[in-house]
């Protein structure tokens, strides 16, 4: 046997002062018996100060807060009465200073001939260890804000929609967005004619219907005549009604759009697709406010407010003797411009956000908003199609998400000639123009009917003609 284990084995004391937790040894009374260094070192109490007294008045008389903690509830007085070993944490020991520290403590009892003689507590500062996992519920905190910004970098939320416009369909910040809606406020209030312009898509009629809506006549009827959906003899007895027998087809007597729209607001969209035999007679209402059916002799007054809207240039179509120029300046009191969608990009955000929030309703989605990569994509396409083209894509998109957030998973481009921003550009007329001729194609140049060029775009045949007389689309040349 070595000397250092005969050493310990004649003198315990030496093995429980070389341990680093400290230990208290106690009588039945409570007084101190034994104290090691360790325990010395950690409560600035020395063994010689503590011996036969009760530790507890010293460092063990109050609770983490301060308040009071009664000897008889000490954990280690009621180990001796009852002999269960205690393992005890959430306390603090009291230093000689006055400070505490947090422990973590034994209470064991200590028994001869099967008696309790007294107990040992042995007990380590815990400080380091309560600093370890402060610093790591910290960090998990930060790491839950840091997941909680990214969240927020990568998708905008639906709470960002424009308070003042919400409900309207009008959404934006941009400056030339929130110049469109101060021409709107400034003129709904008086009954002046408004000429809406702006391309294709861009919300022209929404523009004409939130007019109404803040105008007097809000109560009244908003009525909208397409003026490219209607041959021109059809359209004269869709703006101005017929009576019983003025052309075949006519059994029953018919009020027109402009009776229906008495009081309200009408509405003339693609007003540049008017054929010019019926400018003449829509110039004459516009200016006198009368009119009489197709058919009749009597003459028919209404009051009305009229907002036109064209996605084509008209002073241009008034040099091109397309356009009458007194009905021109007739429409053409208080222009709006409608900015396209690649002039706002800045307000995809906000109108992602509303068109979401739409397509949750009307598909039972609950999408909470759109990925900031994704966002990316589409802040970076230059829109042919603008706020139309977005809604469709979105609600594309929409129909194929399974999670909360819309992630853009097909290309944006409609044709590869389409222009992107950094690349090189190709104007909206061009794309236009390709698209179509690529349609025609496939229709074997069929413009009309079942499976036609019209049909597959989505336009009114007369509509197609014009657009191809103003792109230049000859089958001949172009085939």
């Amino acid at each position: 046997m070595s000397s250092v284990i005969k050493h310990f084995l004649n003198d315990p004391k030496l093995l429980l002062n070389a341990v680093g937790e400290g230990i208290y040894g106690f009588d039945l009374s409570g007084n101190a018996v034994f104290i090691n260094p360790a325990a010395e070192k950690m409560t600035g109490w020395g063994a010689e100060e503590l011996l036969g007294k009760k530790i507890h008045q010293y460092h063990h008389h109050s609770h983490p807060d301060g308040s009071e903690y009664p000897a008889d509830e000490c954990q280690i007085y009621k180990t001796m009465f009852d002999g269960e070993t205690r393992y005890v944490k959430g306390e603090v020991f009291w230093r000689k200073d006055g400070s505490c520290f947090p422990v973590e403590y034994t209470s064991t009892p200590v028994y001869r001939d099967g008696q309790v003689i007294g107990a040992v507590a042995i007990f380590r500062d815990i400080s380091q260890q309560e600093e370890t996992e402060q610093a790591l519920r910290d960090a998990l905190k930060q790491v839950q804000s840091l997941s909680e910004q990214l969240k927020d970098e990568n998708s905008y939320l639906l709470s960002e929609i424009n308070q003042n416009w919400q409900g309207s369909g009008l959404v934006g910040q941009s400056h030339v967005f929130n110049r469109m809606l101060e021409q709107i406020k400034l003129v709904s209030t008086t009954d002046s004619t408004v000429l809406v312009l702006g391309e294709n898509g861009t919300g022209k009629e929404l523009v004409a219907r939130n007019l109404h809506a803040l105008s007097g006549r809000s109560k009244m009827p908003f009525v909208r005549v397409n003026c490219a959906a209607f041959s021109p003899s059809l359209l004269e007895s869709e703006l101005f009604g017929h009576e019983k027998g003025a052309f075949t087809g006519a059994h029953d007597k018919r009020k027109g759009r402009f009776e229906l729209a008495h009081n309200g607001t009408l509405f003339l969209d693609e007003i540049g697709e008017l054929p010019q035999e019926a400018q003449s007679k829509l110039l004459r209402v516009l200016q006198e406010q009368e009119f009489e059916r197709v058919g009749g002799t009597k003459t028919i007054s209404v009051n009305i407010r009229v907002i036109a809207a064209t996605n084509r240039d008209l002073w241009q179509m008034v040099e091109e003797g397309a356009f009458r120029m007194d009905l021109y300046y007739r429409l053409n009191v208080f222009p709006i411009k409608v900015p396209p969608l690649r002039e706002r990009a800045e307000d995809l955000p906000m109108l992602c956000a509303n068109m979401i929030n739409k397509l949750n309703v009307r598909l039972g989605k609950q999408i909470k908003g759109i990925a900031k990569a994704s966002l990316i994509k589409l802040e970076s396409y230059d829109w042919p199609g603008n706020i139309r083209e977005l809604q469709n894509i979105l609600e594309r998109e929409a129909i194929l998400a399974s999670g909360y957030t819309l992630h853009l998973s097909q290309p944006l481009h409609i044709d590869e000639n389409v222009a992107i921003k950094g690349e090189t550009a190709v104007r909206l007329d061009e794309v236009q123009k390709l698209h179509i001729i690529k349609v025609l194609e496939m229709s074997g140049w069929k413009i009309s009917g079942a499976h036609g060029a019209a049909e597959k775009l989505g336009l009114n045949e007369s509509t197609l003609r014009s657009k191809m007389k103003k792109l230049g689309i000859d089958k001949k040349r172009d085939i």
